[in-house]
Formats: C-alpha cells, structure tokens, sequence
C-alpha cells in the first residue's frame, strides 16, 4: 500500500511564483460566506467582543493549517493537492479517497459558485435575456477556456481577480467605517452561558471556518511553482491577507449594523451598504459579489483539474487524463472538471454533493496532518526545505480541532454525514474497478 510519491506529469510548467500562490488562496477562499456568515455568527454569539474573537481565532486556525501543511508541499513540489501526500502517507487507496472526494467536492462548489454568480446576475441586471442557469454554465466555460490556453493565462487572471477582490472588498469595510455613524449600544440578545456558551461556540466556529476553507489552493500546483521553498511564504501572504479582509468586514458590519441588527441578517455587506448609500450602495456591494463569485470559479476551476492529472499519473485514473496540453494545462483533467461541474449545474444535484462537502474537505485536512506525522516518523532524511512551525504542538492542535469538527458534524448532521460516509465507502469498489483497468492497460 506504501507506494511511491506522485509524479508530475510531463508538460507542466514551472511558471507560478508568490504573488500567484497568495491571490489564488485569496480567489480559492473568498466567496459568498464572508456576506452571509457574520449574520449567523452574531445569533450564535451576540457580544461584538466575542463575535470579533471567533473570526480572529479562525483566521489563526487557518494560519496554522496552512503553516502545518507547507511542510508537506514544500517537501512534495507535486501538482494535484492533498491527493499527493496522502497517497505518500497512506499508499494508492488512501491517495485514491481523497483524490475522488476532493475532485467532486470541488466540483460542486464550482457549480455552486457559478449559480451565485447567474442569480446575482439577473437580479442586477433584470434585462439580460438569460437565465440564472445559463449564465453560471458561460460562466463555468468562460473560465475553462481560460486554463486552457494555458497556465500563464490563468496566472494572470487569478492575479488580477485575486488584487481587485482585496482592494473593493478593504474599500468596502473602510467606507462603512467612515460613513456610518457610532452604533447604539446594544442591549436585547443574551450572551448564553455554561454548556450553552460551548455549544455556541462550536457553531459559530463550525460556520467561521467553513467560511475561511480554500486556504489549500496553493497545494494544488506544487509542481507548477518555480521555487517551492517559497511555497510557505505565498501560503502565510494569502492565508494573513484573508484574514484581515474577513476581520475588517467584520468587523465594519458590526459598526454599522450593530450586534442586534447584524444578527440573523442574511447578507450583512448588502443591509449596511442599502441602509447607508440606499440603491447605490447596494448596486455596488452587488458589484463587488459579482468580483468576488468570478475569482472563485475560476480559482477553483483552475485548481481541480490538477486532481485527475495527478490520480492518472499515478495509473489511478486513464493515462489519458494525465496529458498536458502546449499552455502547460491538464487539458483532459479540465474538461471532465468542466463537464462534472455543468452537469451538476443542469441537473441541480450540486445541492445534494454540497449537503456533505464541508465534511469531505474537513477529512481531507485530517488526513494531511496525520501525513505529517507519518511522513515525519516514517521518512525523517526526506529533504524538508521548510519545517511546520511549532511542530509537534501547533499540527497537533489543528488536527484535533479537524476531528472534533468531524465528531461535531456527526451529532449535528448526521443525515449528511452517513452518507459521506456511505459515499467514501463506495469509494473502494471504485477503486477496484480502475485498478483493473489499470492492469489491463499494455504496459510501456
């Protein structure tokens, strides 16, 4: 089972460099959540003290998660994600759970994303004469003819999506400071106390840190980047620079919402631009949505066609899929992404993979910081350009906090969660069947 690393297929260009690395963790992670989760955050913890604290100690979580695995990218520089240390940690079949689960989870939010982005659409602009569903599939192609030109092309467009996402969104939180004026205090909600304040808590953590999941899009291109010692820098800029976008917007809905009426309001960015610039000011929050749902279907588009590329490197998928075109693209990889992600678009199942996605992408982070325990223990002389700070405490923390996520999801959804389960054990007799196709296939 202990099989050997992945390795990159040939034609991939060793072309990305920080600033790439930062703004696409920044487009990979950004999305909808920052307008919509503060609301549910301020039900579950109605003290701006407490509300502000669970947001800063996500973006430390995500800090450490991402410092934790830089060691594993840095020392494995291998297109194709968390796929690539598992299969290092945990041999073919590990590799494979992972690499199918990341693949059409992914998959999912791209679909996802790109319905944001059409219904977004047809409510700002009321004449277009599309449908939401047919905008997020131009969308979803738009951004897959993009990557297919080629590496260089998706590098500038994550770049340039990934800057204007930071400034309109800092924009955005300064302008509420500036404008709104001192909030009354608040007085109505009630702080919950003893077991209720834990429970609280654990929800509003739940909802903070599915808001600033994403931070691993930089793992996907290790054997794209042109130094991988400094992987870990492009992971901290970007991992820090999300961080102080979500705070600052955080912390601007709660000055000019207040507690009280930034609780339970579904899309905190548009109430406080409506109640402080009226029509204006919510044509431009809708703007700036818009910028923000554009960087992230393209980003994680970008991103999950490194997945099969990797898996069929390794004989996991067809040999095909691991072809790269001229532009440095798995071409094959991207257009059965694109395809999975329209098909799910038209049929709407999206919804039903996107039911237990988050407990998905919380098991993969836990698989990977176990591999960096196993990895440590198992292959102590493996060059390691960078090493996990805080190493074994800090890892140990963020994977503690990945399991009781995936406990908490357990007692709090359990529906979602047996079937990830089912769906992860269906996983095996897949695996069964590629294997023997592999075998089947002549050898070189």
């Amino acid at each position: 089972m202990n099989a050997p690393a992945t390795g990159s297929a040939g034609g991939l260009l060793k072309v990305l460099g920080v600033l790439f690395g930062a703004t696409m963790i920044v487009s990979n992670t950004i999305g909808s959540g920052i307008l919509r989760t503060p609301g549910e955050v301020a039900v579950a913890l109605p003290s701006p003290a407490w509300y502000l604290g669970v947001w800063i100690a996500g973006g430390l979580y995500a800090l450490c998660g991402a410092m934790a695995m830089a060691e594993l990218a840095a020392m494995l520089p291998k297109s194709g994600g968390q796929y690539v240390y598992a299969r290092r940690a945990f041999g073919e079949y590990g590799g494979f759970v992972i690499g199918w689960t990341d693949w059409i989870s992914s998959a999912a939010a791209i679909a996802t994303s790109s319905i944001a982005l059409g219904e977004l659409a047809v409510v700002m602009l009321p004449t277009l004469p599309l449908t939401a569903g047919s905008i997020a599939v131009l969308a979803t192609l738009a951004f897959g003819a993009i990557h297919w030109i080629g590496v260089k092309s998706g590098d500038v467009t994550t770049q340039v999506i990934g800057t204007l996402k930071v400034v309109t969104l800092l924009g955005i939180a300064t302008a509420f400071f500036v404008v709104a004026p001192l909030p009354r205090p608040d007085g109505s909600a009630v702080m919950p106390s003893g077991l209720a304040l834990g429970a609280a808590l654990v929800l509003a953590f739940q909802g903070v840190l599915f808001t600033y999941d994403g931070w691993t899009g930089f793992v996907y291109f290790g054997g794209e980047v042109k130094d991988p010692r400094r992987i870990p820098r492009a992971m901290a800029i970007g991992v820090l620079t999300v961080t102080t976008v979500y705070v600052a917007l955080a912390a601007a809905f709660l000055h000019a919402l207040g507690i009280d009426g930034l609780a339970g309001e579904p899309f905190a960015a548009r109430a406080a631009a409506t109640g402080l610039f009226g029509a204006t000011g919510e044509r431009i929050v809708g703007a700036v949505m818009a910028v923000s749902f554009l960087g992230n279907v393209g980003a994680v588009v970008m991103s999950t066609s490194r997945v099969p590329l990797a898996m069929a490197a390794d004989g996991l998928l067809p040999r095909a899929v691991a072809r790269v075109n001229r532009g440095g693209t798995p071409h094959i990889g991207l257009l059965a992404t694109v395809v999975v992600a329209v098909a799910l678009i038209a049929t709407g199942t999206f919804t039903s993979v996107l039911a237990f996605a988050a407990f998905f992408y919380v098991m993969q982070y836990a698989v990977s910081f176990t591999a960096l325990f196993v990895l440590r223990r198992r292959e102590p002389h493996l060059p390691r350009p960078y090493r996990a700070i805080g190493y074994p405490i800090l890892p140990a923390l963020v994977l503690t906090g990945a399991v009781a996520f995936l406990v908490g999801a357990f007692f709090s959804d359990r529906a979602n969660t047996i079937r990830a389960l089912v769906a992860l054990a269906a996983s095996y007799p897949l695996y069964l069947l590629f294997a023997r196709l592999r075998s089947r296939e002549p050898r070189a």
